[in-house]
């Protein structure tokens, strides 16, 4: 089994490119979605971020105020360690349940498997996949989707996108390069050439 990092800056449109993927017998982990899931109390992970941001990052009813976290963590004024400080304490939860369902995946003869991971060189987990693939989109396209994703007014949305890398630090790492501008019969095709490069079919 192919194991498949797909990476790329927010609002790049990853999770389009996963779906294509799909029809190759190709299962998705989504890294963000395991994430949430960690989060659910009782939650070890959501103990460590307390622990390193404050109980002002939980709502009432004790789950994660994901808002408030972003406020902190990506606030224009906000030290860089913050931002490290949150993906070390993440990392190590989510990369531990990854490893978990990518065997899940093996066991159960899949040709590949794509891990949907935003911080993927960041956590160094590229080292554990055979191939990465990088999505990018134009800047404005990024901000129109945070901001429908997120509900994000403008400001909040360019501040997501200061926080992060620009395209480069992806495409120079990656094997594979797609560009997603909302074409979604150009990802299809984009992902039937990367099985075919790979030599990889559904069973």
């Amino acid at each position: 089994m192919i194991v498949l990092g797909l990476t790329g800056p927010s609002g790049a449109g990853k999770g389009a490119l996963a779906a294509a993927f799909a029809a190759h017998d190709v299962p998705q982990l989504d890294t963000d979605a395991i994430y949430h899931a960690l989060l659910v109390p009782p939650s070890a992970c959501l103990d460590a971020l307390v622990d390193a941001f404050g109980r002002d990052i939980l709502a009432p009813d004790g789950t994660l105020n994901r808002r408030a976290l972003a406020a902190i963590v990506f606030a224009t004024d906000a030290p860089k360690a913050l931002h490290e400080t949150l993906n070390h304490i993440t990392h190590h939860y989510i990369l531990a349940e990854t490893r978990r369902q990518i065997a899940a995946c093996r066991e159960a003869g899949k040709p590949a498997v794509l891990v949907d991971a935003p911080l993927l060189y960041e956590s160094g987990f590229d080292a554990e996949c055979e191939k990465v693939i990088a999505v990018i989109a134009p800047r404005e396209v990024r901000l129109a989707r945070i901001m429908a994703r997120d509900a994000l007014p403008r400001e909040a949305a360019e501040a997501r996108l200061r926080a992060q890398k620009d395209d480069e630090f992806y495409t120079a790492r990656a094997d594979f390069v797609v560009v997603n501008d909302g074409d979604t019969g150009a990802l299809a095709g984009e992902a039937a050439r990367i099985m075919a490069v790979l030599g990889v079919y559904a069973e």
